[in-house]
């Protein structure tokens, strides 16, 4: 008889936490509103709060730079104090402040003081982003039982990193058009709800993360190793001044041997030989986190119709995470094994490639500068006026004037004389006698034979003239008058009319009935209208088409030579955004396949050369080169050592060019750690949010850092 015996585990298996449905919502919603408010700031401080670009750039980087400076605060705060949990909720309810109190200043209505709402939101936004970043992954993964969950830790991982790509790509992509196509409060945009869903979903998020607080695992603080690794650090300098001559030490930071133990020094001088090589690294991040300032400044002085849709200057940003889909597969199985052949193996020689091609970027960008210049606005300088003369009248004029250099000049038929460059001498004769004269038989028979006045110039301003009839007569109209483009991209238009039998036309688009621009013949204001191809009426009749593109500034005059018969002739004054905005696709993949082996194969590297102990700490300061770089920016654009942005772009490329030259000789310098091969740090295939967000690779690393055993010195006492 065949006795057959059946060991059966009684240990039913461990069921997959529910709280992390709570965890993963809190995460997405913050996502969607860090990225989505982010992507549309820029374009809100310019056009609505009225900074200039370089004004809207520094406030920009300073904020991006507190949100990659405040994850070192969160992570003291919550390991030392309040714990993951608190952290967490405490900081979101931060952050939904913040968040609510831009969209409020956005409404225009209320008539709350929005300059000052958005510094103070953007600083709360700082604090409860930056804040909760470093919480959230690792307080996911304590709802784990490890081993044995090890699998159902992975996989949630893999939920959180779609979580960072859901709110990411779909508020970058979202917000531009609720800011630009939903038009709200009498705007043609509408910049408070592109920042109002973020915020409401944000606040329904705390609720979310709230209900499930019965089924979260929440452990107690534990001590933080950042605040570990600075009083050793502290430690050994005041051990030093004392000890240094009666006894002296190989190294300064053996001198905390006695109180912190030889396994932390060690540890520490192992992370201090890393962070020598991270002096550089602040500077790619300043061309970097410029897509979102800089560069997107630059779309909006270009042309993004394509095949009947307009690309918002804002929606570009998505070409990031979207290359970065791309590239990872292409970088592993075609861009890596090439360059292996021509001698880049080592991670220290690709990270050196990526900050060049980083440079190369920022050439690209000054090459489009230089082609966006040309169709930039001719503005007088201090000590310069700009003349305009624009003719109604169906027959030339020659005028003779006392004005310097412009003794005469002709105005053709319902044309314009522009005289862009006069030299005005501040203080000095700005007014200037003038005759004008005609001998073509039409104004001859009216009795518009010739008039005469004076040109009164302005000093850093532009004056235009009008030519019209008047009681029979020949007339001069003065105002003043801009060349300047719309701070919105749209087209701007100016009507002067010479006309007897109406007091009004209307603007109809040709592709949207109910864009409809009732205009006042009697007045001269300069109006700004929306982009495209409009019909011109004279009540219900039809007189002209009239195509107006994106950043154009145009005159319009029109002329009724006969009763009810008019003419209109369209004058540009400042070219439209006539380079299309497809022409930055070229620096935006430059660029990210710099990220690709910049912030990757730097992180990877970071990972693999710190001791077990340091990883966290390794994490920290590689977002502080994020804050440093942002703050770069932040200092070149304050200085103005340049002028012209193409010069600003090429100035950023040349640093880049030269800090990589830097970096190279530190890397020729550095010896790689006996227990990481040379060639063995690896890029690993992943989401897009995840290599385009270094607080989401960190967060790779304290995943990896949850599964692996904690350094412990038991030498350690804290007195």
């Amino acid at each position: 008889m065949v006795s057959t015996r059946f060991e059966v585990n009684s240990t039913p298996p461990v069921r997959y936490p529910r709280s992390i449905f709570f965890i993963i919502s809190n995460e997405f919603s913050e996502r969607f509103n860090y990225y989505g408010m982010r992507t549309v700031l820029a374009l809100y401080l310019t056009q609505q709060l009225a900074y200039s670009t370089d004004t809207a750039t520094v406030i920009y980087h300073i904020f991006t730079s507190l949100a990659y400076f405040f994850p070192l605060m969160g992570a003291i705060l919550a390991d030392s104090w309040l714990g993951k949990f608190k952290t967490i909720l405490y900081l979101s309810m931060v952050y939904c402040a913040g968040s609510a109190l831009i969209a409020l200043g956005a409404i225009p209505p209320l008539n709350l003081p929005a300059t000052s709402m958005t510094v103070l939101g953007l600083l709360f936004i700082a604090v409860g982003s930056g804040g909760i970043k470093p919480c959230v992954s690792a307080f996911g993964g304590d709802q784990f039982k490890l081993p044995e969950q090890a699998a159902q830790l992975a996989k949630f991982f893999s939920l959180f990193y779609f979580a960072i790509n859901a709110g990411s790509l779909i508020s970058t992509t979202l917000t531009p058009i609720l800011r630009e196509d939903v038009h709200c409060f009498g705007d043609n945009n509408c910049f408070s709800l592109a920042f109002g869903v973020p915020a409401l979903l944000m606040i329904l998020s705390i609720a979310i993360f709230v209900c499930g607080k019965t089924m979260y695992t929440i452990k107690k603080p534990a001590g933080n190793m950042i605040v570990l690794v600075f009083k050793c650090i502290g430690n050994a300098l005041s051990v030093r001044a004392k000890e240094r001559d009666a006894s002296p030490r190989e190294h300064w930071l053996d001198y905390a041997d006695s109180k912190y133990g030889k396994g932390i020094v060690a540890d520490i001088k192992a992370l201090m030989k890393i962070l020598i090589l991270y002096i550089p690294l602040p500077v790619f991040w300043a061309l970097f986190d410029q897509q979102g300032s800089r560069w997107t400044f630059q779309a909006t002085r270009m042309d993004g119709e394509v095949g009947g849709y307009t690309i918002k200057p804002d929606q570009m940003q998505v070409i990031n995470p979207l290359l970065i889909l791309a590239f990872i597969p292409v970088f592993e199985s075609v861009v890596y094994p090439v360059l292996a052949k021509i001698g880049i193996r080592r991670p220290l020689q690709k990270l050196s490639f990526g900050g060049l091609l980083a440079g190369a970027a920022f050439v690209l960008s000054g090459f489009v500068e230089i082609a966006l210049d040309r169709t930039n606005a001719v503005l007088p300088a201090a000590h310069e006026s700009q003349l305009r003369v624009f003719n109604g009248l169906p027959c030339d004029y020659r005028f003779h004037t006392d004005a310097p250099n412009m003794a005469s000049f002709s105005v053709p038929s319902r044309g314009v004389f522009e005289a862009l460059h006069i030299d005005v001498a501040p203080g000095g004769n700005t007014t200037f006698q003038f005759r004008a004269e005609t001998s073509e038989i039409g104004c001859v028979r009216e009795n518009m034979t010739e008039f005469s006045g004076a040109f009164h110039l302005d000093a850093g301003g532009a004056v235009s003239y009008f030519i019209g009839r008047k009681g029979g007569k020949s007339s001069l109209v003065e105002y003043a008058d801009t060349a300047a483009k719309d701070r919105n991209g749209a087209p701007r238009i100016r009507l002067l009319a010479n006309v007897q039998t109406t007091k009004q036309l209307s603007l109809r688009h040709a592709r949207n009935a109910d864009t409809v621009y009732n205009v006042s013949l009697n007045q001269y204001d300069q109006m700004t209208v929306t982009e495209g191809e409009y019909g011109v009426f004279v009540g219900e009749r039809q007189i002209a088409t009239v195509k107006l593109s994106p950043g154009g500034v145009y005159t319009l005059i029109l002329d009724e030579f006969l009763e009810n018969e008019f003419n209109l002739q369209t004058h540009i004054i400042t070219p439209s955004n006539s380079v299309h905005m497809l022409w930055l696709v070229p620096q935006y993949v430059v660029i990210t396949a710099g990220e690709v082996m910049f912030s990757i194969t730097g992180l990877e590297f970071s990972y693999s050369q710190a001791p077990e102990s340091m990883k966290s700490v390794i994490q920290a300061f590689w977002l502080l080169t994020v804050a440093i770089g942002n703050m770069l920016v932040v200092f070149i654009a304050e200085a103005k050592f340049v002028q012209s942005q193409s010069l600003e772009f090429f100035l950023f490329a040349a640093l880049m060019f030269l800090d990589m030259g830097f970096f190279m000789i530190l890397a020729m310098r550095y010896r790689y750690s006996d227990s990481a091969s040379l060639d063995a740090v690896e890029v690993e295939p992943t989401n897009a949010k995840k290599m385009n967000d270094p607080l989401a690779i960190s967060d790779t690393m304290s995943e990896r850092s949850a599964k692996s055993t904690t350094y412990t010195n038991e030498a350690f006492r804290e007195d």
